[in-house]
């Protein structure tokens, strides 16, 4: 890891000054320091500690929103107790993520701004697509990880438990852009990773994540996915759906799939069927074909269209609840 300096920034305008043309954001640090320690980045002249920035640790609660500032931890999720009431498939997806300890300085943003887990862009000698070579080596290697739907040749999925449960619940990022606001949709905040091999997200140099908005409207919400490891591990295949439901009809629904493509997968036409269906295994069954009839898989990830097709299911029928 090479030299750098180190400062603490007390508001936005600070923050960004710093970072300038050649600094990086600080807040948890699980991805930052590990990209840093095996100079997977560009080595920064300042890292810019943001954990002091004014009212980004806090959870506002609201009648139709709810606001989660990007600096609240992934532990501070899965232990507030109306979260798991409000927002049930927010808090299986927090307590879903890495360890407790991890959990314990994670934050929400730094969870939407982890970069690849490639192992490919993971190895310092490897010199692969994301790292502005010539050849994803996951195309025709090992790509056990990898996705099953992508916009461009690079398969490196979208690991983000947390961004999957927010594109089901149709939440909003809060990006500073160049000393604006700007809204983000879940899908608007990964589109470059879809379109741009080296791309990870949308997110400019000097963006901060600030809040993420939150609707009330869809009262059931859950996740699911299915790891190699009972903890500690990221997902192989994640879903989460999110909808109303009244007199057992399922009201505007979504679904999302992360960990088989560079965006929390949600197709349309999907939730268009569900809109309106009262949910049992036949119709949950249909959505599933329905999201998964255009996957590619490759040499070593084909196991992935069963095992979503599988949490697809079993995540739409925990929808029902009492209904």
């Amino acid at each position: 890891m090479n030299a750098f300096q180190y400062a603490t920034a007390h508001s936005t305008d600070s923050a960004r000054e710093l970072v300038a043309s050649n600094g990086v954001y600080l807040a948890g640090g699980n991805d930052l320091l590990g990209l840093l320690k095996d100079y997977l980045i560009s080595s920064p002249e300042i890292l810019v500690n943001i954990k002091s920035l004014p009212g980004l640790d806090k959870v506002a609660r609201g009648g139709k929103v709810w606001t989660i500032g990007s600096l609240v931890t992934v532990a501070q999720i899965e232990d507030d107790a109306e979260i798991k009431k409000v927002f049930p498939g927010l808090h299986e997806a927090a307590s879903e993520v890495a360890s407790q300890q991890i959990r314990n300085v994670a934050t929400v943003g730094g969870n939407l701004a982890q970069h690849s887990r490639c192992w490919y862009f993971r190895h310092r000698d490897t010199v692969c697509l994301k790292k502005n070579g010539d050849l994803c080596y996951a195309l025709n290697g090992e790509n056990r990880y990898h996705s099953l739907f992508t916009g461009n040749t690079c398969i490196s999925p979208v690991v983000s438990s947390l961004a999957t449960i927010f594109a089901s619940l149709d939440a909003t990022a809060i990006v500073l852009r160049e000393g604006k606001e700007t809204r983000m949709s879940m899908a608007e905040l990964y589109q470059r990773a879809w379109e741009n091999p080296l791309a990870h997200n949308s997110l400019n140099h000097g963006d901060l994540i600030l809040r993420v908005e939150i609707p009330t409207a869809r009262a059931r919400s859950a996740y699911l996915q299915v790891s190699d490891k009972h903890a500690f591990d990221w997902a192989l295949v994640s879903c989460a759906a999110a909808a109303e439901v009244a007199d057992g009809k399922l009201k505007s629904p979504r679904v999302a799939l992360g960990s088989i493509s560079p965006v929390p997968h949600q197709v349309a036409a999907a939730n268009s069927f569900l809109d309106g269906k009262i949910l049992d295994d036949a119709i949950a069954t249909q959505a599933a074909d329905l999201i998964l009839k255009d996957a590619k898989p490759l040499e070593h990830n084909g196991y992935k269209v069963p095992m979503a097709h599988a949490l697809i299911r079993r995540t739409l029928l925990k929808l029902k609840g009492d209904a």
